[in-house]
């Protein structure tokens, strides 16, 4: 009996050295429990089988509140760690999805952003990338979705809105209103901002801008005539 003990060692020890062996010098051969030392790459919100209930269908999850835990989503009004310059941008925005607030928003929210030309083409961009569908390359509301016939009247920034007070313009990409959905889950308050900086170009029917030597926007003198709304007093953010 031992000695067949003996023997049988003898052959496991034999497979378990020929199996671990490899033609690549630098495979590892074959890992002894490898779940001990190699941690798993969780992926957010997966269930990897943390209860009972893993197999059953989403439906069946959904109606019986099963939520999977491996990460959970920030606190409401939870404010990320950011730079001083960049703080204004990542604080919660203080105003609510109703009329009241639409039109609070003409004198309340006031951008904190120069109207440099790195944020000014960088507006443009987003712009081209996210708003010139409907709302035209130069802002005219005859974008290609226009055209079809999808949505009609989209009105022009240069004549309808050419005094659309940014607060209203930022309020409305937060949140949406009418025909045009909300933008907040796709542009970040700062890029909010800085599509706005476009479209107040577009509303001085500013095509081709032009900056001094600090970079900042030139403002012509046919664009200084007196066309805005807005209070001279106004409240920040």
């Amino acid at each position: 009996m031992i000695r067949q003990s003996y023997i049988f060692g003898i052959v496991l020890l034999a497979v378990a050295t020929l199996s671990s062996c490899a033609e690549d010098p630098n495979a590892p051969g074959v890992e002894y429990m490898p779940d001990m030392y190699r941690s798993p790459a969780l992926e957010a919100y997966v269930d990897y089988g943390n209860n009972k209930t893993m197999d059953w269908t989403q439906t069946r999850k959904d109606r019986n509140g099963i939520i999977a835990v491996q990460s959970r989503k920030p606190v409401a009004n939870t404010i990320p760690f950011t730079s001083a310059e960049m703080a204004v941008y990542v604080m919660p925005y203080p105003l609510a999805n109703t009329p009241e607030d639409y039109e609070l928003a003409a004198t309340k929210i006031i951008s904190p952003m120069k109207s440099t030309k790195e944020n000014i083409e960088r507006g443009k961009e987003i712009y081209f990338h996210m708003c010139q569908h409907c709302h035209g390359e130069a802002g005219h509301g005859d974008g290609k979705i226009s055209q079809n016939g999808f949505i009609e009247g989209i009105p022009d920034y240069a004549t309808k809105l050419v005094d659309l007070p940014e607060g209203k313009m930022f309020h409305t990409i937060t949140y949406g209103k009418g025909l045009m959905g909300q933008h907040a889950s796709q542009l970040s308050q700062y890029e909010r901002w800085q599509v706005i900086e476009w479209v107040k170009c577009l509303q001085k029917g500013i095509s081709e801008p032009e900056y001094d030597a600090n970079g900042l926007l030139k403002v012509a003198t046919a664009e200084a005539a007196p066309a805005a709304t807005a209070p001279a007093t106004t409240v920040t953010q």
